[in-house]
């Protein structure tokens, strides 16, 4: 007897191939009906014998497409419906979106062989996308995703696309992202006055290849926005990259043109493969130990031993790597501290200065994205988002989160994102940077309206950092006074410390909140950083912190690592101040400190003053600096043989006393090294002897500090088994997790 069935699928089903999926798989089946989506993802009629339909609906949730993500699915019995066949029917939207975005997804292997292959009609043409890769959330305008809910819309599929694109044996069946060069995207290159070089695809990445060679910088955009890029291995045009973009010592990413030409010059084990292959494509940290090329790495990582690399995730990178036998720069491209350019007016506007040519295309992206950023801890192969942006934004899965409100979280300043829960999923943008810029903060209130008119729902409550002078605490306030929505300040540590609780799933239990970063504005108006939280029964009580000391020169504190050892520094240390100050700055600042009333528990200016001890660094020329430096100084560590600079007993966390044994053990002529392994140590066995002595089973880490991958690994290294410890690993420790954060307090904590 026939039925027939009506199946709901939810999740990252759609521009993924869902549909041509479910197509084949009816026609496999003998199940006659049709597929669409819709504003909650896939909706599948299907009409036959109970039994050949229980079959069809084990394998499409048993097997589905490589990069969907079914997250809830439900059949049922509905009155039956004739149907001649099967068939895949225009998108319907009868309501407000309420399914998972999807994001951008590295080029596939089947498409990266097209492009190489002479006799294939898609040799060299760089937009080549399928089912299963290309852009999604880079030139998504609207939803559910449909080409005419996309920039690519502008490029009508020519005859053979468009025979592609309904033939269901086809890998392209319904591919949303299809084009070709006879109807697609046009690339050209230009010179730095807008001189056309070349347009000819058979020649334009031999051209681009062959300039870089020569030492010239080249602005290419990508499909998620623009990358400078340069030889890294030519040591002047890396000095006059630095130079033009405003960018001292922060690392550079580098480009490989192949993962065989990697594996020759680094030391990759599974971990790191697997992250550079993935479907996301983050830039991957690995360690320089046993390195074995040409990089200029004291050019490209300035006294780092570790590298950020990348292979080629799309069709433009991929034939530009075919082209090279040399690893290539390829950073932001954007004047340090600004937002990812991404159209060709604003990229010759501001980099004409920077680079010497250009690699344009016409493809508009909406949503421009950075590169994502991703590291493994030493020991434990712990991963660690240090960035999370292009593959991973906008999506964020799993939230436990259940509430009619409508809210949007606004997040930090420093490492700016937006957290919106409009319906029953929560989404992430992508980082969006420091909102000092003005770029940045143009970049985050588009980024505002770009949530509300994609989901077409206001917020009713808005989530903001209690800090008063934060752009987004500002702008929330503005936005909630306009639109009469209720305000909520959330203290910017119990917002992390609700991430961590949320990311893994921890509000039923009693847990240890350890929350170290550089700077938060404190319930007692002190500037906060080394936090302890005791989490129970829905509530946050802070229980512990770094003892005080002084806060000197506001955000100078932050970007000077000296002025944070002067604020620790004993009368003992006076001649070390003296090579660090001039005379009249040094009787200025210690007239401050005598006179200080602000003060501060902050773990980073803690890791800033020893690095300035140390002699490691005395500024921050970018973020967080000086903390990596002093990871970078070890080579390895040894737990068994590392003492505490704290009393074993003490459950009081003295920057004072920490810093005045580092001094005595630099007196004594112990190595930088030992001593560096001997702080990290002494913060790790701090905090797990304070779990064991205050009896917590569970212990959550957040915060910017748990960056360091040598403290993580220490951390797991000395805490017992009977202590479980959560770290995170979907979202970045630093400030990227507040927005996020600040949802999960706003819904969870009551006080």
């Amino acid at each position: 007897m026939f039925k027939t069935y009506k199946i709901l699928l939810s999740g990252q089903v759609q521009g993924v191939g869902f549909r041509p999926f479910v197509y084949n798989l009816a026609k496999k089946h003998a199940i006659k009906g049709t597929v669409s989506n819709d504003e909650n993802g896939v909706l599948i009629y299907a009409s036959q014998t109970k039994e050949q339909v229980a079959v069809f609906y084990k394998e499409l949730l048993n097997n589905p497409p490589p990069v969907a993500n079914i997250i809830s699915s439900k059949i049922i019995d509905v009155e039956f419906q004739k149907f001649d066949n099967f068939k895949i029917i225009p998108s319907t939207k009868t309501g407000q979106v309420n399914l998972p975005l999807t994001p951008d997804f590295a080029i596939c292997d089947d498409c990266k062989k097209e492009i190489q292959q002479v006799e294939n009609r898609r040799f060299n043409y760089p937009f080549t996308t399928c089912v299963n890769c290309g852009p999604r959330w880079a030139i998504t305008q609207s939803f559910p995703f449909e080409r005419n809910h996309t920039s690519i819309s502008e490029f009508k599929m020519c005859n053979e696309c468009r025979e592609e694109y309904i033939n269901p044996t086809n890998r392209r069946f319904h591919s949303q992202t299809n084009t070709c060069a006879t109807c697609g995207i046009q690339l050209y290159l230009e010179d730095a006055n807008s001189e056309k070089i070349t347009t000819n695809k058979k020649t334009i990445f031999k051209k681009t290849a062959y300039l870089l060679q020569e030492g010239k910088i080249i602005a290419i955009k990508n499909t998620s926005g623009y990358l400078l890029c340069c030889n890294a291995e030519d040591e002047n045009v890396i000095q006059k990259l630095r130079r033009l973009k405003n960018r001292p010592n922060k690392p550079f990413a580098v480009l490989y043109p192949s993962l065989e030409k990697l594996q020759n010059e680094l030391e990759l084990n599974e971990y790191h493969i697997n992250s550079l292959t993935s479907t996301q494509r983050p830039i991957t940290i690995i360690s320089l130990k046993n390195y074995n090329g040409k990089i200029v790495v004291n050019q490209v990582a300035p006294k780092l031993n570790q590298l950020g690399v990348m292979l080629p995730y799309t069709g433009i990178l991929q034939l530009l790597a075919n082209e090279l036998n040399f690893p290539i720069i390829a950073t932001s491209g954007n004047i340090h501290g600004s937002p990812i350019l991404s159209s060709r007016k604003n990229a010759k506007q501001e980099l004409h200065n920077v680079a010497d040519y250009f690699l344009h295309h016409n493809l508009k992206i909406t949503q421009p994205q950075d590169d994502s950023v991703l590291k493994f801890s030493f020991k434990f192969n712990k991963p660690i988002l240090f960035r999370r942006s292009r593959g991973y934004a906008p999506n964020y899965f799993d939230a436990p989160i259940n509430t009619s409100e409508k809210i949007m979280a606004l997040g930090a300043d420093l490492k700016s994102s937006i957290a919106f829960y409009p319906n029953q999923y929560v989404y992430i943008s992508q980082y969006l940077g420091n909102l000092e810029n003005y770029e940045v903060y143009n970049r985050f209130s588009d980024m505002v309206n770009s949530f509300i008119e994609l989901f077409e729902q206001q917020p009713q409550v808005i989530l903001v950092d209690k800090h008063p002078l934060y752009h987004s605490s500002k702008y929330g306030k503005e936005f909630a006074q306009k639109n009469e929505i209720k305000l909520i300040k959330i203290q910017h540590h119990k917002a992390h410390f609700a991430a961590i609780l949320g990311e893994h799933h921890l509000f039923d239990k009693k847990v240890l909140g350890v929350v170290f970063d550089g700077t938060g504005y404190g319930d007692d108006d002190t500037i906060w950083g080394g936090e302890f939280f005791n989490y129970e029964k829905n509530e946050i009580n802070r229980i512990n912190h770094l003892e005080y000391f002084d806060w000197l020169l506001g955000d100078k504190m932050a970007k000077e690592s000296r002025i944070s050892l002067l604020a620790l520094a004993s009368s003992e240390m006076n001649e070390i101040l003296k090579v660090k100050f001039t005379s009249n700055e040094l009787k200025t600042y210690q007239y401050l400190k005598q006179n200080n009333t602000l003060k501060t528990s902050s773990v980073g200016r803690l890791f800033d003053a020893v690095a300035s001890l140390l002699n490691i660094a005395d500024y921050n020329t970018y973020e967080g600096e000086s903390a990596i430096l002093i990871e970078n100084a070890i080579t390895d560590y040894d737990v068994k043989s590392c003492k505490s600079y704290l009393n074993n007993d003490t459950l009081i966390f003295s920057a004072t006393e920490i810093i005045d044994k580092i001094y005595k053990d630099l007196k004594l002529g112990i190595s930088k090294e030992k001593i560096i392994q001997n702080f990290l140590f002494t913060v790790a066995y701090f905090i797990i002897h304070f779990a064991a002595k205050n009896k917590y089973e569970y212990i959550a880490f957040s915060g910017g500090v748990f960056q360091n991958s040598t403290l993580v690994d220490m951390l797991l290294e000395l805490a017992p088994k009977k202590i479980k410890l959560y770290f995170h690993t979907n979202l970045s420790p630093n400030d990227e997790n507040i927005s996020f954060g600040q949802l999960m307090y706003h819904t969870h904590i009551k006080n």
